[in-house]
């Protein structure tokens, strides 16, 4: 079965409160997959950033996009807020997607 594909953002973390990611993706579940088994190089496999905390469906890339830079563009704070008011335990939610 082929899936849809659905425009995201989405913030990884190694850890409660230690570093995170923010990307944007037209299929989010490759893309987790792609940053918890390490495959591509960069921040998130530097520094182990794997467990999916947050996340936010868009009806276009370009809405999806600027979404993204809108997040990327405020302060950490801003980003652990948004984590926090949709996962305040900070649990991983790749299960969840892949259900």
């Amino acid at each position: 079965m082929k899936r849809e594909f659905q425009p995201a953002v989405y913030i990884v973390a190694n850890r409660r409160n230690g570093a995170i990611y923010t990307g944007v993706t037209s299929d989010l579940v490759q893309r987790i997959w792609q940053h918890r088994e390490g495959v591509a190089d960069g921040f998130t496999k530097q520094y182990g950033c794997k467990m999916l905390v947050w996340y936010e469906s868009h009806s276009t890339m370009e809405y999806a996009i600027l979404r993204e830079k809108q997040i990327k563009g405020g302060p950490r704070r801003r980003k652990l807020e948004l984590i926090e008011q949709a996962n305040l335990k900070w649990r991983g939610l790749y299960a969840e997607i892949c259900a």
